[in-house]
């Protein structure tokens, strides 16, 4: 079914069984037009925000796979095509293709679900196939209040989507631990040498935050760990007196994307503050900024510290957006679906209420579109058909799995 333009912005989530197809041009120049919360602020380099729209550009139908479901944070993709997904408040469970959802798995540990915490991302072992070991993170509650953690277990499920974990190990916590909400990342991914990397926030808070900072916290880092839980002996820090050995990149806000690029390195979307969500591609040892140096304005409309964009050592971000898209999951697109997005950036937009797509050459952001979808999109998959799935969520609604196909 097609729809006119002006009724793209109506909630995915109500649109259960229908197909919907979405040309982006219109929409997306409205995107860049928008004024910046920071006008005085200007970009490092004439690429660093606002890239025009590419060239040519996919018409997209939508369909709805599943609907009714609990707040979803991450999905992951099994071998025969089902769909591990983790819910919020705890609960991890399987969808088939045909938008069957199985029962609870159990054996989860307990999440503090308050705020932006719960069962967060979920990653399969690259020998997944033979072990059926994933890992997951979630907002582990501990004396000290709470604090991202990263688990592994053994996932046993038949087909009726009916399963347990088993093995359950935390086998990493960021710390120290903090009673708060908010900023817990997290997303988890394995690189070429199946090494994890574990994305992390800063946990927001005034008290804290400048803990980004610090190698000797774990407050706004990348991690990059072994499968047991160890720093890497080539790890930027493993030989700094006092720093954390298992950190990789430091001075993050609150890293909700993450996805491995083209050649294997690691890409992040972290969100900014009033203005200035970050592309990063987080290198050993570099200091990313926050709190010292950002795009974009406190919520109250304040500077952010000194108002500092640029200082000697610390590394600009490749893309910033302001005003802001909110990201949430990231995939690498490469497939025979889309060919106009092959080696593109998909990123979820909270804010945004779509699929932001970025394209690159040379580590340079070209072209920037947008596929709304009239729904918060809290994480992205590539599918095995090639197809690109969304989790959308609504709030105070629960959530929807939506498949994205070509109608060009």
């Amino acid at each position: 079914m097609r729809y006119p333009l002006t009724t793209l912005a109506t909630s995915i989530v109500t649109s259960l069984g229908l197909a919907l197809t979405l040309g982006t041009s219109a929409l997306a120049q409205g995107v860049t037009t928008q004024p910046p919360n920071a006008p005085s602020q200007e970009p490092a380099f004439p690429e660093q925000t606002r890239a025009p729209l590419p060239d040519s550009q996919p018409q997209v139908e939508t369909s709805v796979v599943a609907d009714g479901l609990p707040q979803l944070w991450a999905m992951e993709f099994l071998p025969d095509g089902r769909m591990l997904v983790t819910a919020k408040a705890g609960r991890m469970f399987v969808i088939g293709p045909d938008g069957t959802v199985g029962p609870d798995i159990s054996g989860l540990p307990e999440v503090d679900a308050r705020g932006q915490g719960g069962l967060l991302d979920v990653a399969l072992a690259p020998d997944f196939e033979t072990s059926n070991r994933i890992f997951f993170s979630f907002s582990e509650p501990r004396d000290a209040g709470n604090g991202t953690s990263v688990a592994s277990a053994v996932l046993k499920i038949d087909d009726a989507g009916e399963g347990e974990l088993s093995e359950v190990e935390v086998i990493f916590r960021q710390t120290p631990g903090y009673d708060g909400n908010k900023h817990f990342g997290s997303r988890l991914v394995f690189s070429p040498e199946d090494n994890l990397y574990v994305t992390v926030g800063e946990r927001s808070d005034a008290a804290v935050r400048n803990q980004a900072q610090d190698v000797g916290s774990g407050l706004g880092k990348v991690f990059r760990i072994d499968q047991n839980g160890a720093p890497l002996p080539d790890n930027p820090l493993v030989d700094v007196d006092g720093a954390q050995p298992e950190i990789w990149s430091l001075g993050h806000r609150n890293m909700q994307s993450a996805t491995l690029g083209p050649d294997g390195r690691l890409w992040t979307v972290e969100h900014g503050p009033r203005g200035g969500d970050e592309l990063n591609q987080p290198q050993a040892g570099k200091n990313y900024g926050w709190p010292e140096v950002t795009y974009g304005i406190e919520y109250s409309g304040q500077p952010v510290g000194d108002g500092v964009t640029f200082s000697e050592g610390v590394s600009q971000p490749v893309y910033y957006w302001d005003p802001v898209i909110a990201p949430s999951g990231m995939a690498l697109y490469q497939g025979a679906e889309f060919p106009t997005w092959q080696n593109a950036f998909l990123i979820g937009g909270l804010v945004a209420q779509g699929l932001v797509v970025l394209h690159l050459e040379d580590d340079v952001v070209v072209a920037e579109e947008r596929v709304p979808l009239g729904a918060r999109v809290r994480d992205v998959r590539v599918g095995p058909d090639d197809a690109v799935y969304v989790v959308t969520e609504q709030r105070g609604a629960g959530s929807a799995i939506v498949r994205l196909s070509n109608a060009s």
